[in-house]
């Protein structure tokens, strides 16, 4: 049976009769259980999940109306809640809470009769670029075991390019869908902010993140974003869409279209081979009947800091609730006054967490925030504007998704600066809102190069034809393991 086949396959094999649900679970998790010891995509598997295929198969056998998955295996990164099932969100400190309810996502998947084959891996509360933050253990990219699968959804991007699920559900806060994407050769995509809502999705910074789809082809992401997105009660943030097709008209190509080369996100330091790639695609989209042209955003090279900053102070409120009071781990109470019990219960989170705290408590405290948190507010806001008044004259921004090749496991663990820097090219994205894709586009000493794409906020229909468009025009080798 072949697991590589893409959502859309896997769709239609199933209605031609050519393959069982519960079949293809049953070989999805053998798969898992062989290889998976190496990658460590997962941190929990789904030991229900061939029974709920079948289940599945029973409702296709007597003609019941069946959901657009028709039992696909998906796999869920875990920072999103499941009702009954863990959510640990990488952390000791939540290493023992069940959900009590779903995420609207999960909501959705589940009327579509998706099959969760398990929670993915990543870095602790999604603090991370590498997945090395996990208090599980990293996870492994699949082309080499010994480099990083990027983060913080790598077990979501590696369970997907190692054929361990068809898709994954993960959350980019900073580029955390896009920048594992690139670095393991999958399809990752952080959606205009407000199309999917992010009830349900443990918070990390609530302004800016996005929960987005890690998938094996960009017609697989349009198929998934017909699930998952549209208003949600529960989320005020979210936007009508209805009546949206994503996937139709996706081969419409972009003759015509202008594509702008952001150059502060092509500087000094990019590695020749992401360089190389990158005027590949350009000259690929020329191919294609567009128009590329040099353009600037000034803002880009002070938005890592403003990120950070920004984010940080939202982290830091939004772990505040993580006093071992209400949610936490069994820790008696008994001598401690009520600050240094929660210090003390705190030690369960790892450093970079620590870190990302103790930084979000400064940069807006009195005699601080000036200089620091309300600065950062002031770039995010010129950076918008900035990229609204150049997306006047252009229907998509182009640039590498990650300047740098993936690194290997350890190699800047301990350099928390260099690692921020990885975010250069991401992070605009969500500063601004607008909808970004990494598109694996090159291979360079047996390493995956993402290109990434930019649109306009809620053009997100428009950004999938230009990814499928780029797509097309390369054949990329297989995954060695």
């Amino acid at each position: 049976m072949n697991l590589k086949i893409s959502a859309l396959e896997y769709v239609q094999e199933v209605q031609n009769g050519n393959i069982s649900a519960e079949d293809f679970t049953a070989k999805t998790l053998e798969r898992i259980s062989q290889i998976d010891d190496k990658l460590h995509a997962f941190l929990q598997v789904n030991s229900d999940a061939v029974d709920q295929a079948r289940q599945i198969d029973k409702k296709i056998k007597s003609g019941e109306k069946v959901g657009a998955c028709y039992g696909m295996p998906i796999s869920i990164k875990d920072n999103i809640c499941i009702k009954n099932s863990k959510t640990t969100c990488a952390s000791k400190m939540l290493e023992n809470f069940i959900s009590p309810y779903d995420a609207t996502v999960i909501s959705k998947l589940k009327q579509e009769d998706a099959v969760f084959v398990g929670k993915a891996n990543l870095d602790e509360f999604a603090m991370g670029l590498t997945t090395e933050f996990s208090a599980y253990g990293p996870s492994k990219n699949p082309w080499n075991q010994d480099y990083v699968p990027g983060g913080s959804s790598g077990g979501s991007a590696v369970s997907v390019a190692s054929h361990e699920c068809i898709a994954s559900l993960g959350s980019d806060t900073g580029g955390s869908v896009r920048n594992p994407a690139s670095f393991c050769g999958a399809v990752g995509y952080k959606p205009t902010y407000g199309l999917i809502s992010r009830y349900g999705l443990i918070s990390y910074a609530n302004s800016i993140e996005q929960i987005g789809p890690i998938t094996k082809t960009v017609k697989d992401t349009a198929f998934l974003l017909n699930l998952v997105t549209g208003l949600d009660t529960n989320d005020d943030t979210t936007t009508d869409n209805s009546g949206q097709d994503y996937l139709s008209g996706i081969d419409a190509g972009i003759e015509g279209k202008k594509i702008g080369i952001i150059q502060e996100m092509i500087v000094e330091g990019t590695d020749p081979a992401v360089l190389s790639a990158t005027k590949n695609a350009i000259s690929k989209f020329e191919g294609l009947g567009a128009t590329c042209e040099d353009v600037s955003l000034d803002m880009v090279k002070y938005s890592v800091a403003a990120y950070y900053t920004i984010t940080a102070t939202e982290a830091g409120s939004n772990l505040a609730r993580y006093d071992n009071l209400l949610y936490g781990y069994d820790f008696p109470v008994e001598g401690y006054e009520f600050n240094s019990y929660i210090s003390k219960a705190r030690t369960k989170f790892g450093p970079e967490v620590i870190r990302r705290m103790i930084l979000g408590g400064f940069v807006p405290s009195a005699g601080h925030a000036g200089k620091y948190y309300l600065k950062a507010l002031k770039v995010k806001q010129k950076l918008t504007e900035e990229i609204n008044k150049v997306l006047q004259g252009y229907d998509y921004l182009i640039a590498p998704t990650v300047p740098i090749l993936p690194f290997k496991i350890g190699e800047k663990i301990d350099d928390p600066i260099a690692l921020f820097l990885v975010d250069i090219n991401t992070v605009t994205s969500n500063l601004t809102g607008k909808p970004a894709i990494s598109v694996p586009f090159a291979v360079s000493n047996g390493l995956p190069i993402g290109m990434q794409i930019l649109a306009n906020s809620m053009e997100d229909k428009s950004l999938l034809q230009a990814a499928h468009a780029l797509e097309g025009t390369v054949k990329l080798p297989e995954v060695p393991i």
